[in-house]
């Protein structure tokens, strides 16, 4: 990833670095028809959106993006897989009190995003400088539980990153990033045990989490 680091963004290993040699798609012939083209439909999802308007989402893309990272390798489409999920009412089945349907949620914080951008800088938060933007969203988080246009400010960044995250980790490029070998049924798991590994998993490169160091 290119350009300057956000508070956000996360620390992507790049393919084959962490964990080398994993391919969690190769592994797709081992899997049910049924899930095979699930995981594989996150490859391509439409084209169009079904649930954002054009202006929500200009600001639900870039929201996203500095969320999970992805301001410069948008290889996951995490704002057409939240898309996709709002329109057909998939929810995680529960929700604040004090918050709206998810649905309106989404709706109510995006407008809300664009009037502080508004107030801000005189642009709409998808026009806004990277730094406002960032300003914006930091703004939110450090509210915690006080109130965000008479919203939670918690359960408002509560809504944001459990979707994000569902989304970007429901992804098969994140599974190799994660080192996550994909879904293992129906064919099960034989090396039960504390570091043990499949044949067809790969050992973390860098057990100890230490950054990645330019030339390396």
């Amino acid at each position: 990833m290119t350009g300057r680091p956000g508070p956000y963004q996360r620390q992507q290993s790049g393919p084959g670095d962490r964990f080398p040699g994993l391919d969690v798609l190769g592994q797709a012939r081992h899997w049910d028809s049924v899930t095979a083209g699930l995981v594989a439909a996150r490859l391509s999802p439409p084209s169009g959106l079904a649930f954002f308007t054009p202006a929500e989402a200009a600001c639900a893309g870039v929201l996203l993006n500095l969320l999970t990272g992805q301001e410069d390798n948008q290889e996951i489409s995490v704002l057409h897989m939240i898309d996709a999920r709002l329109a057909a009412g998939e929810t995680d089945g529960w929700r604040y009190r004090d918050m709206p349907e998810d649905a309106q949620a989404w709706r109510d914080t995006l407008a809300y995003l664009d009037q502080d951008a508004d107030r801000r800088c005189g642009t709409t938060f998808a026009d806004a400088p990277e730094d406002d933007q960032l300003a914006l969203i930091q703004a939110v988080q450090d509210l915690a539980a006080k109130d965000w246009h008479e919203l939670n400010a918690a359960h408002v960044w509560s809504l944001w990153t459990r979707y994000a995250c569902t989304a970007l980790y429901a992804h098969p490029l994140a599974w190799d990033e994660i080192g996550f070998s994909g879904p293992a049924y129906p064919r099960g798991y034989k090396n039960i045990g504390v570091d043990k590994l499949e044949p067809y998993e790969v050992r973390d490169a860098r057990p100890s989490g230490d950054p990645i160091r330019e030339g390396t």
